[in-house]
């Protein structure tokens, strides 16, 4: 059983330590616990919205004797700031909420992520969309329920079109296939 210890670097403002046998510093198991997360995008600094997200899921956690993460969505190149990644951290402290150390960031673990497609790939469960978000927003209100991938007679037809927009590098998205 693997066991992480959840701690902080700060004095929180707002603390819990005590109360119906919440600790300062938890060792909970990750493999006999629920776990959620909270995952901001460092794109600029938190407000109350982010603030009343993070109360839900600290709080979810807290009352489920569950754990919340803090994964970190900095894969947004172009507008993700270090700057604001450290405000994270500071004002989730100052709200006086704990997670285990460190926070988890996307960017760090993007040779995971492409390891679990191709195993997705691998066997059969997502297919390459080439429609573009707003395409499948407009699909799903045409439909009036959620967008699947079309399914039609003509299967070989869609797979020599898929094959050939692949090999034209068209911007495309990995989909469930359900």
């Amino acid at each position: 059983m693997r066991f992480d210890t959840v701690t902080t670097d700060c004095e929180p403002l707002i603390s819990r330590a005590g109360e119906a046998g919440v600790a300062a510093t938890q060792v909970l198991p990750y493999d006999a616990c629920m776990i959620t997360r909270f995952a901001p995008s460092p794109t600029g600094y938190l407000h109350l919205g982010h603030a009343e997200a993070a109360r839900h899921a600290f709080e979810f956690a807290r009352c489920e004797t569950a754990q919340c993460l803090l994964r970190i969505e900095d894969i947004d190149y172009t507008r993700c700031k270090p700057e604001f990644t450290q405000a994270i951290y500071e004002d989730l402290c100052w709200l006086g909420f704990k997670w285990p150390k460190p926070a988890r960031v996307q960017s760090e673990h993007l040779t995971h992520y492409a390891s679990a497609l191709e195993t997705l790939k691998s066997r059969g469960l997502v297919y390459p969309c080439f429609l573009s978000r707003k395409a499948v927003i407009h699909a799903e209100q045409r439909l009036g329920h959620s967008y699947m991938r079309p399914q039609t007679a003509s299967t070989s037809a869609i797979l020599k079109d898929t094959k050939s927009k692949l090999a034209a590098g068209e911007p495309h998205a990995w989909r469930l296939s359900m």
